[in-house]
């Protein structure tokens, strides 16, 4: 942990964070309801007011940031945090959105699938085409929650396809370094998925392993952990930000557990790598609030539109 810089504080449950080409890093804050950059020395500004529940960020192709939108959450003070709680009464459904950088205005993209609204957008990664795969991971309420499901938003962000419905539920995703595969983490089940592609934005059929899945579970971890957002290594390990045991999970694409990077908060939910050679990893942690910065082992895969 003698490796870890503090860069931000005082965040309102930070996500999604963005390592972009100056040196700045922009994230979502869920609970504040805003798309937020944090400047090197620690400056905060506000790109733009999201309502709902801003849960993840990517930059596209035309230069906008690309925003998954949860559409809300309750939240739910604990004895040391505040956490994501079941869905609001305010909820306001869940969709796409993508944000003008310098005027911060917001446009919707996507709300719905042919007649299915989405849920809970959580997670979202562009392929060099410039088509958009993003993750769903539900709403949970009372007495019920949904399933999950991935989807595939084609190059010109004009039409939507399912990859995959039927996750428990789907939270972080991310592309193999040649792209012809898509990982997916499962959030309480702590599995990290792997769907074959057979084209851009069609998942591979293949025979089911018992309920009809059309992935492979490559990973899953024991006793009470949970998996969050990921980002992958140039190597092509997927790391996974893990919930309860607060680290970061680095697994290889055979499924091996390479190592468990520790961060000290217990709501660790997403990684990014920027700086030289894409060796520094920046972490989110919602718990403290937090956005911090760690020299990373190996360097991180180039995200298209941003880091090449």
């Amino acid at each position: 942990m003698s490796n870890v810089r503090v860069l931000a504080t005082g965040l309102e449950f930070p996500e999604g964070p963005v390592v972009m080409p100056d040196g700045s890093v922009v994230l979502v804050e869920i609970r504040g309801r805003r798309l937020t950059r944090v400047w090197p020395d620690g400056r905060k500004e506000v790109v733009a007011e999201i309502p709902g529940g801003p849960n993840g960020a990517a930059l596209g192709p035309d230069g906008k940031m690309y925003v998954c939108n949860n559409g809300g959450f309750s939240w739910i003070p604990t004895r040391n945090l505040i956490m994501p709680g079941p869905q609001p009464d305010d909820y306001l459904g869940g969709s796409i959105q993508r944000v003008d950088m310098q005027s911060g205005k917001v446009e919707m993209v996507v709300d719905k699938c042919g007649e299915h609204p989405l849920r809970g957008p959580n997670d979202l990664v562009f392929d060099k085409h410039g088509g958009l795969w993003f993750s769903d991971l539900g709403k949970r309420r009372a007495r019920d929650m949904d399933v999950g499901a991935f989807y595939y938003i084609k190059p010109g962000m004009k039409e939507i396809v399912e990859g995959v419905h039927g996750m428990l539920p789907a939270n972080g995703i991310g592309l193999s370094p040649d792209e012809n595969t898509v990982y997916i983490a499962e959030t309480p089940t702590a599995r990290l998925w792997a769907f074959d592609l057979s084209a851009p934005g069609t998942v591979k059929p293949r025979d089911p392993i018992y309920r009809g899945e059309r992935g492979k579970p490559i990973a899953g971890l024991g006793g009470y952990q949970m998996f969050d957002s990921l980002a992958v290594e140039a190597s092509g390990n997927v790391c996974v930000a893990t919930l309860v045991s607060g680290c970061i999970s680095v697994i290889a694409p055979d499924g091996t557990l390479v190592e468990q990077v520790p961060t000290g908060d217990r709501v660790t939910t997403n990684i990014a790598f920027g700086g030289p050679e894409l060796k520094t990893a920046y972490i989110t942690l919602s718990g403290k609030g937090e956005l911090i910065a760690m020299d990373w082992a190996r360097p991180g895969l180039p995200l298209n539109f941003l880091n090449k």
